[in-house]
């Protein structure tokens, strides 16, 4: 593939510093570079919507947003802690603004952000997830969150106010009639109304789509829900996984398709294609704050699985027409080769071992193991490979001196053999690991500037695949106020556009 690519270009940006290449998604270039390679990664940057996080209070006038307390946020790492005390806000802001008198959380999870919504901000809350285990645990924490609510009430004078708590639905949402069906429905709780103190005086219910992170369609079916549905008023969603969006001609058809959704796009004729949708999920964000060595482990990682390709194509070229695919694979075994290397540069100090000794005792183990061993070894939920990240040393090694300390090749006999145990494959006597490896490795240089320069296109992707979102709103007329922030923290929380509409009259 990297011979499709200006041959000035790759040979620049094959010695190009790791630092370099990790910077090129975010719209970063170098004075050396050739003049085209610089015009092409500027004209990209600055086709992209900006994503630095937006200033709420400006754009919602009186949105009222607070630190989450130890309890609400119990089981919330910082990045989830961090979304859901934004987006909540930000939907309690819209509910409020259109008098809302209930909310579905589509897509909830564990019921973090319908928690917040019901007992912090008191609105009558539905939770919808696909999952039941997602629905128990909501269950359960709720019930936890509310004896911490119910004892703070007793000893303040609001003691005789009832406590609002979620209630959850397991359905898979798979179309829109499911989802306004659920609208439609009455909602209730120990049989006591959610919205007795609330409905409209026609008993009509005027509701709020929320969805933090809703994969796939499943954020299309919010918009196309808000549209269809008249009991909703409002809608905040901010989608993820474009690669789960279903495509129009992709082995789909008509107007359930997650792509495109605009008369606009529609009539441009412009398709993306299941790889396109892959590469806008990149995040030049998260790329800016790699370090050095985990971009390397990426780039290794991409050379692993293309190599991987290749074994499979020679000695197991039935499964090929499978489009095979074995997950993501990576973090248990870098945390382990972590460990090694330390444990090994340790030894090294103590008894100052040879760089061939340490070789040895690094990757001696794993190359003696037999494949049913490898094939049970735990660590091989996820595999990655790593270098050394010992803090005085990490920064300064070179490519190959980590390469020589590590060893590329027995890390990539793992990762097959765990591929091949993930498609249920035996590995034949006539596997010829190694023989692939020796052919590639040449090439395996290439692959970070190829892959710097094809994530390139992340962002931009998920430009257009918003845009296109947006536009099927304002294509619905004067009716709708519909517009397109960047709500979180961008470091954080690499997706973090929510798309916010309105109905200004009745539907």
């Amino acid at each position: 593939m990297w011979e499709a690519i200006d041959k000035e270009w790759m040979d620049c940006l094959r010695k190009e510093a790791v630092e370099n290449l990790l910077q090129i998604p975010g719209g970063v270039v170098q004075d050396h570079w050739p003049a085209s390679l610089k015009k092409f990664i500027v004209t990209l940057s600055s086709l992209v919507l900006p994503r630095q996080q937006q200033d709420l209070q400006t754009v919602l006038p009186g949105m009222n947003m607070t630190s989450l307390n130890s309890v609400l946020s119990t089981g919330m790492n910082w990045k989830k802690k961090h979304e859901v005390e934004v987006l909540s806000a930000v939907v309690d802001s819209i509910a409020n603004s259109v008098g809302a008198n209930a909310i579905i959380d589509v897509g909830s999870g564990q019921g973090y952000l319908a928690q917040v919504l019901s007992f912090h901000y008191q609105h009558a809350v539905v939770a919808i997830d696909a999952c039941s285990h997602h629905g128990r645990v909501t269950d359960t924490r709720a019930e936890q969150i509310k004896k911490y609510y119910a004892a703070q009430m007793r000893k303040s004078v609001s003691g005789n106010r009832s406590l609002t708590v979620p209630k959850t639905v397991t359905c898979n949402v798979m179309s829109i009639d499911m989802l306004k069906a659920l609208a439609d429905t009455p909602l209730h709780n120990d049989n006591v109304s959610l919205l007795q103190s609330s409905c409209n005086a026609d008993n009509r219910s005027s509701l709020v789509l929320a969805g933090l992170h809703a994969c796939g369609d499943l954020s299309v079916t919010m918009l196309k829900t808000f549209m269809e549905c008249k009991e909703v008023k409002a809608v905040v969603s901010v989608g993820c996984c474009y690669n789960l969006l279903s495509e129009e001609g992709f082995n789909h058809a008509g107007s359930q398709c997650g792509f495109p959704m605009s008369c606009g796009v529609k009539s441009a004729g412009i398709s993306l294609g299941k790889s396109s949708r892959d590469l806008a999920c990149q995040s030049a964000e998260r790329w800016k704050c790699l370090e050095n060595d985990a971009g390397l482990h990426n780039f290794e990682l991409h050379a692993f699985r293309a190599a991987f390709q290749m074994v499979l194509r020679v000695y197991y070229p039935e499964v090929m027409s499978t489009s095979p695919s074995i997950g993501r694979q990576g973090k248990a075994l870098r945390r382990r080769q972590q460990r090694v290397v330390q444990n090994s540069l340790l030894h090294h100090k103590e008894n100052k071992c040879s760089l061939s000794e340490i070789n040895s005792h690094m990757t001696g183990s794993c190359s003696h193991k037999k494949s049913t061993e490898l094939e049970t070894d735990d660590s091989f939920d996820v595999l990655e490979t790593t270098s050394i990240t010992n803090e005085n040393s990490s920064n300064k090694a070179t490519k190959c001196e980590r390469s020589e300390i590590i060893g590329n090749y027995p890390l990539f006999q793992k990762y097959c053999l765990s591929g091949l145990c993930r498609l249920g494959l035996e590995p034949l006597k006539e596997t010829d690991i190694h023989g692939i490896w020796k052919q590639v490795e040449s090439f395996a240089e290439l692959i970070g500037p190829y892959w710097s320069l094809r994530a390139a296109f992340g962002p931009l992707l998920e430009t257009f695949l918003l845009l296109d979102r947006l536009l099927f709103l304002q294509e619905q007329g004067s009716s709708i106020e519909a517009v397109m922030l960047p709500i979180f923290n961008p470091a954080l929380s690499p997706r973090n556009v929510a798309i916010i509409a309105k109905k200004l009259t009745q539907m």
